[in-house]
């Protein structure tokens, strides 16, 4: 009898991880895919439409791909400036960043700083959601790595540009430009970059606003730090 027992969790546990590995392998497929083709679309953009059509059944989004050398450099600099000065450098995970994130969060006594880097959000945008939790932060983890390892900084920083939520609807570069300035992602300027740059946080809610005084003192902030940025 307890050798029928163990031998049916023995069954259960190999079962349990092999679930876990195709799932893992599910993952670094696509991770291998997109190294050289184009995303057409991600699971936080399904969201974002899934979201919007709820509202209004003909909903779409706003996106537009477009090559790394056709995007501004003055908007490279002020994302690497705004998000992750340390992009070049680091080999996925910022840990001095993310430990002053946690020691301010604690002083405020809530979330008020994150600690992630380009490759961490990126990872979180292609596959996952914006849910918190220690599960959907582990597999951010895994995928972070798998960039890194697989992926070179510039296209790292290629797919988040064209990928990135810019506000409702808005993805990428160019449909941001587009949007915000009547302009391509090629022919933006470095006040215009980085007033796009400063909105990456919180797109949704800055789109409301985005000549706010808050807003107004963030982006002469990145202008003053891109220059010391150094981008792919």
């Amino acid at each position: 009898m307890r050798k029928g027992v163990a031998h049916r969790l023995r069954q259960a546990l190999l079962a349990g991880v092999l679930l876990v590995c195709a799932w893992q392998g599910w993952y670094l497929g696509w991770v291998l895919w997109w190294k050289v083709a184009n995303p057409g679309t991600t699971h936080f953009m399904s969201l974002r439409l899934d979201e919007l059509r709820a509202k209004n059944p003909q909903a779409e989004l706003k996106y537009r791909w477009v090559d790394y050398e056709k995007v501004s450099v003055h908007l490279k600099r002020a994302v690497v400036a705004a998000e992750d000065d340390k992009f070049v450098d680091h080999e996925g995970f910022d840990w001095e960043g993310m430990q002053k994130a946690l020691e301010k969060n604690q002083k405020k006594g809530k979330v008020v700083a994150g600690g992630s880097t380009i490759s961490q959000q990126l990872a979180k945008n292609l596959f996952l959601s914006p849910s918190k939790t220690p599960w959907r932060k582990a597999q951010e983890a895994i995928i972070t790595v798998w960039l890194e390892l697989f992926w070179d900084k510039r296209r790292i920083l290629e797919v988040y540009l064209n990928v990135v939520e810019w506000g409702e609807g808005v993805f990428g570069a160019e449909a941001a430009a587009r949007r915000y300035f009547s302009l391509s992602a090629a022919a933006l300027g470095a006040e215009q970059a980085a007033r796009l740059a400063v909105m990456l946080p919180a797109p949704r809610k800055y789109e409301k606003n985005p000549y706010s005084a808050f807003m107004d003192g963030r982006t002469q902030t990145v202008l003053g730090r891109m220059q010391y940025s150094e981008v792919p």
